[in-house]
This record gives structure tokens, C-alpha cells and sequence, in this order.
């Protein structure tokens, strides 16, 4: 075996491509490494953001959600409790002069888009009361 031969063999990282100094490839190297912290540090983010949400915001939601819906159900039953004192409808509030005041028609009728006849007063029978 030649000498040319086993100096290739034994040391195959000394062997660069001509235009390539020891300057080019330190400063490759800090960018590959830079790449590399930032890649690192992405997912370490996302893991801390993944925790988060699952043991932080989903709990955080059941337990908003589960008193919202406490809260509900304890206004509806005092609504319910309201409608049987008052033989099935609903408590009407004082007809002060700012309630309800329409400066023109809605397109669709007295009432808002959104009615909903169990809660709210019915302003298409004003006169008959």
C-alpha cells in the first residue's frame, strides 16, 4: 500500500475543497450550532406550552364551565320558581318611560331579533296588559 494511500485513509478531515479556509468553516460551525440552540429551545417551548395546556388551561375550562353551568341552573330555577308564584308568566318589570324605547320599527317586528318568548317580555302585545 502506498503512502499517498494510507495518508487518505487515516486522515480524511484534513482533506477541504480548496476555496474553504479555517475561518469559513469555524464560522459554519457557530451557525450550525446556533441552529441547533434554536431548535433546541423550540422544543423545550413547545413541551412547556403543551403542559400548559393540558394541565393548566383544560382543567381551568372544566372547572369555569361546570360553575357557569351552576350558576344557570340555579336562575333558572328561581325564574321557574317566579313563573309558579305568578300563575305560569313571567314577572314583568316597571313600564318606565326609557324601557323598551324604539325610535323606528325593526324590519322584522316590536321585538328584538333574538326573542325569546320564556324570558323576555313579548312587545308585540303592549295594549293588551
Amino acid at each position: 500500500m502506498s503512502f499517498r494511500l494510507l495518508a487518505r485513509r487515516t486522515v480524511p478531515a484534513l482533506r477541504r475543497f480548496s476555496t474553504e479556509t479555517t475561518a469559513t468553516t469555524k464560522s459554519s460551525n457557530a451557525f450550525l450550532a446556533n441552529i441547533e440552540a434554536v431548535e433546541h429551545h423550540a422544543a423545550e417551548t413547545t413541551e412547556l406550552w403543551r403542559k400548559i395546556s393540558w394541565y393548566v388551561c383544560i382543567p381551568a375550562i372544566a372547572v369555569c364551565s361546570a360553575w357557569v353551568y351552576n350558576l344557570e341552573m340555579e336562575h333558572k330555577s328561581h325564574l321557574e320558581h317566579e313563573k309558579a308564584e305568578n300563575d305560569g308568566k313571567i314577572v314583568l318589570p316597571p313600564a318606565y318611560e326609557y324601557l323598551n324605547m324604539r325610535r323606528k320599527p325593526y324590519p322584522w317586528g316590536p321585538n328584538s331579533l333574538f326573542f325569546n318568548p320564556e324570558t323576555q317580555k313579548d312587545l308585540s302585545v303592549e295594549g293588551e296588559e
